[in-house]
């Protein structure tokens, strides 16, 4: 039995993929059920893979810098298909201007996600976050 079930993919016409690759394997590797969408993905196409997959988590990458514009009323999105429980990752180069880090977490926050991961963050950061969600609230349904 799978620790949770997480839906990947890249946002947008981004074609950056190595990255959401990288933690893909790591979080299969670690007991994840992955449901990877690749590239060139929408929100609506995030929303639908979680539903049918009836996942725990959607992890975003973007790396080309417009997240924020393609992310615009996300969670609210996600609530309204019956998904206000699911823990919504992001991670990548999310800004195309320079900013101090804090700020950009800020905006992504604002915009309901759950956890945004700072560039170049490494997947045992990453696999460490999602267990401690993830897999502890579990544990707690479980008992």
């Amino acid at each position: 039995m799978s620790k949770a079930t997480v839906v990947t993919g890249v946002i947008g016409e981004d074609v950056h993929v190595t990255g959401i690759r990288i933690l893909e394997h790591a979080l299969r590797s670690d007991g994840f059920d992955v449901h990877s969408l690749g590239i060139h993905n929408s929100q609506e196409d995030f929303i639908t893979a979680a539903l049918e997959c009836e996942a725990d988590a959607i992890m975003i990458s973007s790396l080309a810098g417009h997240a924020e514009m393609l992310l615009q009323g996300f969670r609210e999105k996600c609530d309204k298909a019956g998904l206000k429980d699911i823990r919504l990752y992001i991670g990548g180069q999310l800004v195309i201007h320079s900013e101090p880090w804090e700020e950009t977490e800020k905006r992504f926050l604002k915009l309901g996600f759950d956890s945004v991961a700072v560039p170049f963050n490494l997947p045992k950061s990453v696999l460490a976050e999602m267990n401690s969600d993830l897999c502890s609230a579990q544990d707690k349904t479980s008992a």
